[in-house]
């Protein structure tokens, strides 16, 4: 009988030696997928990591900004969202997370969501001298108009889009209409993408307002400008980001931080996973390519992840343990 006990005893042991990483405490997670592309990548990439790397049992369920925050910071579910877009609740975050409801993990952007004014690269490669906006605004015949080319184009937001209002506002205080310009409806987002596609395969010039992380960003090669001062948050709130202001000023868009956030309750209990979830993060150069390749190629949120994961080995594998990066790589 004694014997036995031993054996069970020692069999018990090697189990939790051999089990794999955070196996034990994992067990199932539920990760919200947003609905933009970037945000449903890193939650199929960090479910395949977590199943796979980890041993957890993943459920990936539909997410939105406001309604995914209500629900982990009230009812403690989902536990994860892997990208979140934190500007719009910073004041709640900040409060549920000093309350120990809610945890941030890693800002999965490490260089932040980036609005601007935009150029094609080979424009500003061939025009050293256009740095900023102001500078682009003085050669107006870089920038064809595509239905009067004696004008200079800015290309706007799509209607009911918030950066319609601040391209508009910008517009006027740069005194675009006063250098020759004019300001574009694109009447929507594939009309705006589509037009930078035409000023690349004509080769022309092409100024407008662009953000990353895009796929579009991924497949053409633009220089953001500069406004030539930096970001006054008194002044968008009073003016730039408010419909027909009078007396709009040169601002810069703010960047966008976007997180990891997790509930306290699931971070608590898995030291492993929230380990990497506070490790893991990627730039936007990056993270365009891929969207880049997801849209030229239709392929799922999952497919990009499974994309990431084969051509982009040198990066991942630092967020993790070897032995996980090994698992995951096994299951490719």
């Amino acid at each position: 009988m004694k014997t036995l006990l031993i054996s069970a005893v020692f069999a018990a042991a090697l189990l939790t030696v051999t089990a794999p990483a955070g196996a034990a405490e994992c067990g199932e997670i539920s990760i919200a997928e947003m609905k933009w592309a970037s945000a449903g990548i890193a939650a199929n990439f960090d479910k395949i990591i977590l199943e796979n790397g980890y041993g957890c049992s993943v459920t990936i369920v539909d997410g939105d900004t406001l309604p995914t925050f209500a629900s982990m910071n009230e009812k403690g579910t989902p536990d994860i969202a892997s990208e979140y877009w934190i500007n719009s609740v910073r004041a709640l975050l900040d409060q549920a997370v000093k309350a120990g409801r809610l945890e941030q993990g890693a800002e999965i952007l490490a260089d932040g969501a980036i609005e601007g004014w935009w150029i094609p690269k080979f424009i500003a490669d061939a025009n050293p001298d256009i740095r900023s906006v102001e500078d682009a605004l003085r050669h107006p015949e870089l920038f064809p108009a595509e239905d009067d080319p004696s004008k200079g184009a800015v290309y706007n937001c799509p209607p009911d889009w918030s950066c319609r209002i601040s391209t508009t506002n910008l517009f006027k205080a740069l005194g675009g209409k006063r250098n020759g310009f004019e300001l574009v409806d694109t009447g929507s987002a594939k009309g705006l993408d589509a037009s930078i596609a035409r000023a690349f395969d004509s080769k022309v010039g092409w100024l407008g307002y662009y953000w990353a992380p895009t796929a579009i960003l991924g497949k053409y090669d633009m220089t953001r400008l500069s406004f030539g001062v930096g970001h006054d948050k008194a002044e968008w709130d009073r003016c730039t980001s408010v419909a027909d202001c009078p007396r709009p000023a040169v601002n810069s868009y703010p960047v966008s931080r976007a997180f990891t956030l997790m509930t306290r309750s699931f971070a608590s209990r898995d030291g492993p996973v929230t380990a990497y979830l506070k490790t893991r993060k990627w730039d936007n150069g990056t993270i365009n390519q891929v969207l880049a390749w997801q849209d030229e190629n239709r392929e799922s949120n999952e497919d990009a992840a499974i994309y990431f994961l084969r051509n982009y080995e040198s990066l991942w594998t630092k967020w993790v343990p070897a032995d996980v990066a090994e698992k995951v790589k096994a299951s490719l």
